[in-house]
């Protein structure tokens, strides 16, 4: 029986994600190419791999175990490829990078900008995933590199993954233009008692830590608005509708809101978090170069707007 490297990747795949569609999506396949290759694969090892429930299908208790298998194969050929490059000069290869929402396109794009004009052969696969979902992923061996916060409850690590310290980033609150907190230069949470807020959805990063804070603050936040999009939130409090609470990466400047700190003032730390690899990678180390150039204290970053609007830091 030989079994294809690639099949055993869809199926690790589908463990994964879920779903046959989400395994196509992330291949740049059709579902149908999917099924094909999984229904192969169940030719070739003569097991029930999948278990069919209408238009869904499942692991078997053979799949699972064959998925959990594939990972532990295909990251020995990812080692073993390493080590090949590793003799070369020029690091090359695919680096899969998770990074959570306001660092995908303010932090991790400009990084990965950086890395294709000095090290063309190493291709970048950048995932938005949130700090809770992250780290999972990164322990699983779905991803091999995060952008994260160590802030959140549950980024206990172990002995297996590394920290690289990258920078800091504030918490500020999200005003509409000519609200009358904006008169203040910070804002005491106190004082916020009585407002309409949008959060986070359940769960993630800054619900948790938006919620804590006002509870700290002595009450419950009014909450009339939950999007798992900062650009929603953003748009809400430019129209007047509510405020929110934000890391100060995520306030875009094309948005009229006011940024303010909160007093007194709080920030996140931002980390890369990596497995420690039993073999070197040399394009992994290339990544985090390429994230230590951009989190410099001299790298460009977009300011303070002149008329109190908020910009990204």
């Amino acid at each position: 029986m030989t079994l294809n490297p690639w099949r055993l990747r869809l199926l690790a795949d589908l463990a994964t994600y879920g779903t046959v569609r989400a395994v196509a999506q992330r291949g740049n396949l059709s579902p149908s190419a999917v099924s094909q290759q999984l229904a192969t694969l169940e030719r070739e090892t003569r097991t029930a791999l999948l278990e069919r429930t209408g238009r869904r299908v499942r692991l078997t208790a053979a799949g699972v175990l064959l998925a959990g298998r594939a990972r532990e194969i295909l990251a020995a050929m990812d080692a073993a490829e390493a080590e090949l490059r590793g003799l070369a000069d020029e690091p090359a290869g695919t680096v899969t990078v998770a990074a959570f929402q306001s660092a995908v396109h303010a932090l991790a794009e400009p990084a990965v900008a950086w890395l294709a004009a000095r090290h063309p052969d190493v291709t970048v696969v950048l995932l938005e995933l949130e700090p809770h979902e992250s780290m999972p992923a990164l322990r699983r061996g779905d991803v091999d590199l995060i952008i994260t916060t160590a802030d959140f409850a549950g980024a206990e690590l172990d002995a297996s993954i590394d920290l690289v310290p990258l920078t800091s980033d504030a918490i500020v609150l999200v005003l509409p233009p000519g609200h009358p907190l904006t008169a203040h230069e910070s804002i005491a949470l106190e004082a916020c008692a009585d407002q309409r807020w949008t959060f986070d959805v359940a769960g993630s990063y800054m619900s948790t830590l938006a919620t804590r804070l006002c509870r700290e603050a002595g009450f419950e936040p009014i909450v009339i608005c939950r999007f798992n999009n900062y650009m929603l939130a953003l748009q809400h409090a430019e129209n007047g509708r509510s405020m929110t609470m934000l890391p100060k990466l995520a306030v875009d400047p094309r948005y009229r809101v006011v940024a303010r700190p909160l007093d007194p003032p709080l920030s996140r730390r931002i980390t890369a978090a990596v497995r420690r690899p039993s073999a070197p990678r040399p394009e992994v180390t290339a990544v985090l170069s390429a994230l230590r150039v951009e989190f410099r204290p001299d790298a460009h970053r977009n300011s303070t707007r002149d008329d109190g609007a908020a910009a990204a830091c």
